[in-house]
């Protein structure tokens, strides 16, 4: 299966001497194109920090994170600006909207800052998928926070990245929002190829993932594929019981 994504020996150390912490130890991963993975772990496990490398929104102390075969420690600030804005998407649990654009304005401001025109049939697939067609003149505070997830999914397909990275995406929504939201980034792999990874607490939300990968003191311990949601509680249950 063709890579995505991948993490080669990856080190995270904040402080030094005796104050050094291993946010991340040694890590290798991989993750599949076209395939959804959820990234669990205790609090403070590295999970974030993983995930944050691995877009380019922190730097790596050692190792490497790799965009297909774009090694990310080589790249100058503004080429790691440039691939994070064309080959990468982003989920945050906060949404992180613009208040003052509409939805639609929202969805289509990466392309405006790259300076590029945006695909109206592809725009138009989107946001009809996404069920945004009648908000798309709304603001973000005459929204529902599932329908500004929604904006911001739709935001980070619009420019059809490699890879779409969520930071607890549903973290801060409703359990009805939740599963709305998880069904449209399943669909976004199932129906439109794309490649989600995101980082969750939430059993419920990882099992909508083909594969979990596990993180406990910023080590890789454990992985599983086509998990349900009691497989997952099972794992998070003795990680946490070790």
């Amino acid at each position: 299966m063709e890579t995505a994504a991948r993490a080669v020996n990856l080190v995270k150390q904040y402080g030094s001497g005796t104050n050094i912490v291993h946010a991340l130890d040694d890590v290798s991963v991989e993750f599949a194109k076209g395939q959804f993975t959820a990234i669990m772990g205790p609090s403070g496990s590295g999970k974030s920090t993983l995930m944050h490398c691995m877009a380019g929104l922190d730097a790596m102390t050692t190792g490497q994170a790799l965009i297909g075969d774009t090694d990310l420690a080589t790249l100058k600030d503004k080429e790691l600006t440039k691939l994070r804005r064309d080959r990468l998407g982003f989920v945050f649990q906060y949404f992180n909207l613009v208040p003052t654009l509409n939805a639609e304005e929202n969805i289509t401001l990466p392309l405006s800052i790259a300076g590029k025109g945006v695909d109206k049939a592809w725009f138009d697939e989107v946001t009809t998928r996404l069920g945004l067609t009648d908000r798309l003149k709304h603001r973000p505070a005459e929204l529902s926070g599932g329908q500004q997830q929604r904006v911001a999914i739709a935001r980070a397909l619009i420019s059809r990245p490699d890879l779409i990275f969520g930071d607890e995406p549903t973290g801060n929504l409703d359990s009805n929002a939740s599963k709305e939201v998880l069904d449209i980034l399943r669909a976004a792999v199932d129906e439109m190829g794309q490649t989600v990874v995101i980082v969750t607490h939430d059993a419920k939300a990882a099992s909508y993932a083909d594969r979990v990968v596990f993180l406990a003191d910023g080590k890789l311990v454990r992985e599983l594929l086509d998990p349900t949601t009691e497989d997952i509680l099972q794992v998070m249950g003795e990680m946490e019981g070790a």
